[in-house]
């Protein structure tokens, strides 16, 4: 992404050429505010390279959950840029207290001087990233999105294809028909031959619309909106003539790239003007009766859809603003195969898997930043002060011997050379932390119009993530705002947690990409708001939109329906030979309908715990039974048990779901209304 030239020696003089060769037009305010930049123009052009080598300061994260109350930086503001290009850029004046001042931005510019000084001897051939070839990126995005059999008849899951289409929404499918549409002009062009459908024999109108099922649910749901931490007030739905709570609103039932075009036809009333790209308003999430689903609630099976159907939307809501993400080809690159420092997040995980199962970020990391939490957080300048060059490369080379053995000093560690350490460990990463493949995507999100729909487009980002990349980020913003809550003592706000860390996870070990000068400081300006952004409201980011998972209940059920009719055959032709087939379905039938009664029979509902002693335990059905109440019910029955309260989830287990861990604000009666097959039971949870 950024980075150039003769490493060691470009670096200083792009620092200089921020101060010295740049017209940097500013006004000064004469209070507590400081010095805001309004506008930037670029008298020099400097060749960058995307990649980074050698490197010392880092970063690492915690696996600790939790939320947190995100105070709002009362610092200076200035108005970073996000787009690139050459030319005069100019940056508007933005008169929000989220914003990013000069002097903040000097600290990036620092903070990638100390990453380009503190590397070790050794060089790395850069690689240049690639963009797929014309057709190559569409046919790998169908590949990815599960249509394969829409450009390859040999390919299996058509079926599945089948049903996942009839499951889309307007701008999903259209979506899906652009990229087909433009595979099948590119094997033309190539006078190759095709097998790629005529795109209105893919999208044939169906009775079941999706627009009628979104009404059903929601209206099945009971949906109300709540507060969550790092979110503000807000009132009502998007709607034209919303006003202002509209525009902090955040609708998970409803399609985000429907949301889009909707704002794009200019239903509202009045258009906004553009949103200062350092703005960051109090938003507020609609979360209704059915409960709320984090990333890791629901099964392998279900979250294999739920990528599916996320890669669809991403695309489509880039599509319906008219943005084009170029996503690069898969790098193949040289990498280690053990150790620390270096190595795939995949291969590390497996080797700390082996150690300890069910780990989910790697152990160096947590051990990293739990001596940082040890020795607190309080210390001025964390994660900004390095560490000492040469005794940061010792101590990595030290780790390396030491670390899986046990014998490492970790007493004798310094805090600042330890978040040296963290931060060299994902720099270190041979493939990016937000992987090569969808790193356009989330520069590009900063060029959508509104901050809801550039929150929107990280959602779906995280979501696609590799779930050790998506795990490990998020540990990263947890570590980074347990850091922002101290900042009265650690001077460390989210600014300049965010300016400091935007380097070392954009800067990606290898890579090369020219970019003018001006266009480096529009991708550091950039990239820094990003980082805020995921820091900020990382507590919606790694919620699964409820409208993505309505349409895997669909998919489901659409599956369910098939199974059955399979059966029915069966049971027809067996029928045809042997007459004792009719009282056997028969009875069969009604032991199905017996089952479905004993769930809700006499307004109770029976909670199965077979991980424990208890077999099953009846609790009576109301409309405010909530998920806590089943938990707190079967403890006080239970109270033997050495489970901890927190390590136990009530599961709604099969019907249109393969298995789901309820939020315990889940209200039950108003979930069994929208999956009346499902069971209910109650398993341990490893966090």
């Amino acid at each position: 992404m950024l980075l150039g030239e003769n490493r060691a020696a470009v670096r200083p003089k792009l620092h200089r050429n921020f101060h010295n060769n740049v017209e940097l037009k500013m006004s000064r305010q004469q209070d507590e505010q400081g010095v805001v930049l309004t506008a930037y123009t670029s008298n020099t052009e400097a060749v960058l390279v995307a990649g980074c080598k050698e490197q010392t300061e880092f970063l690492g994260a915690s696996r600790k959950t939790g939320q947190y109350n995100v105070q709002r930086s009362k610092g200076p503001v200035a108005a970073p840029g996000s787009g690139s290009g050459s030319g005069k850029a100019p940056y508007q004046r933005c008169s929000s207290q989220d914003s990013l001042d000069e002097q903040v931005m000097v600290d990036y510019f620092k903070e990638v001087e100390i990453i380009q000084c503190s590397g070790d001897a050794e060089t790395q051939e850069d690689v240049q990233l690639k963009v797929a070839d014309e057709g190559e990126q569409e046919e790998a995005w169908l590949m990815e999105a599960g249509l394969a059999t829409l450009f390859d008849e040999s390919a299996s899951g058509g079926e599945d294809s089948i049903v996942l289409l009839s499951t889309l929404t307007r701008t999903q499918a259209a979506a899906v028909e652009r990229r087909v549409e433009t595979l099948k002009q590119t094997l033309r062009k190539r006078n190759k031959p095709y097998s790629v459908p005529d795109v209105r024999e893919i999208f044939k109108p169906s009775p079941d619309s999706q627009s009628k099922d979104e009404a059903e649910s929601t209206e099945r749901s009971g949906s109300s909106k709540l507060e969550v931490e790092g979110l503000g007030n807000g009132t009502g739905p998007d709607a034209p003539g919303g006003g202002a709570d509209a525009e902090t609103d955040i609708n998970l039932e409803v399609s985000f790239s429907e949301q889009a075009l909707i704002y794009k036809e200019g239903l509202k009333v009045t258009q906004p003007q553009s949103e200062a790209d350092d703005r960051l308003p109090d938003f507020r999430v609609s979360q209704d009766k059915t409960g709320q689903t984090k990333v890791g609630d629901l099964s392998a099976e279900d979250m294999k859809k739920v990528r599916r159907l996320v890669l669809i939307e991403m695309s489509a809501l880039f599509d319906t603003c008219g943005i084009e993400v170029k996503a690069h080809k898969a790098l193949k690159v040289k990498v280690r195969e053990s150790g620390l420092f270096g190595v795939p997040l995949s291969t590390l995980l497996d080797q700390d898997q082996r150690r300890i199962p069910g780990t989910k970020v790697p152990l160096i990391l947590q051990h990293l930043i739990s001596h940082i939490e040890e020795q607190g957080l309080d210390t001025e300048g964390v994660l900004r002060i390095p560490g000492a060059a040469t005794r940061v490369k010792a101590v990595c080379h030290e780790l390396e011997h030491k670390f899986y053995e046990g014998m490492f000093p970790w007493e004798s560690l310094k805090q600042h050379d330890t978040a040296s350490l963290l931060k060299l460990f994902i720099r270190e990463l041979p493939y990016p932390l937000l992987t090569v493949e969808y790193f356009n995507a989330f520069i590009s999100v900063l060029k959508l119009p509104t901050k809801k729909q550039q929150l929107q487009a990280l959602n779906l980002l995280v979501l696609l993530l590799p779930e050790p990349n998506r795990d490990t980020l998020k540990a990263l913003m947890e570590f980074f705002q347990r850091v922002i809550d101290r900042k009265d003592r650690n001077k460390m706000t989210l600014n300049n947690v965010a300016v400091v860390m935007a380097p070392n996870i954009f800067m990606c070990k290898g890579f090369r990409s020219k970019i003018s000068e001006q266009q480096e400081f529009a991708m550091a300006t950039g990239t820094a708001n990003i980082v805020r952004l995921l820091i900020r409201y990382q507590n919606f980011l790694w919620t699964i939109p409820k409208f993505i998972l309505n349409q895997v209940r669909k998919h489901n059920m659409e599956n369910q329906r098939k199974m059955n009719r399979d059966r029915a055959v069966k049971k027809l032709l067996k029928k045809m030979a042997y007459d004792r087939e009719r009282a056997s379905d028969k009875q069969e039938k009604n032991t199905e309908c017996r089952c479905m009664c004993v769930q809700t029979e006499g307004g109770f509902i029976r909670v199965q715990a077979p991980q424990f002693s208890m077999v099953s335990m009846a609790v009576q059905l109301t409309e405010d039974l909530k998920a806590s109440d089943v938990l707190t019910r079967f403890l006080s029955q239970e109270r033997s048990l050495s489970v901890k309260r927190e390590d136990l989830c009530l599961y709604e287990m099969g019907g249109n779901i393969k298995g789901r861990c309820l939020d315990e604000e889940t209200y039950i009666k108003a979930l069994l209304e929208l999956n009346p097959s499902a069971e209910w039971v109650i398993k341990s949870v490893q966090h």
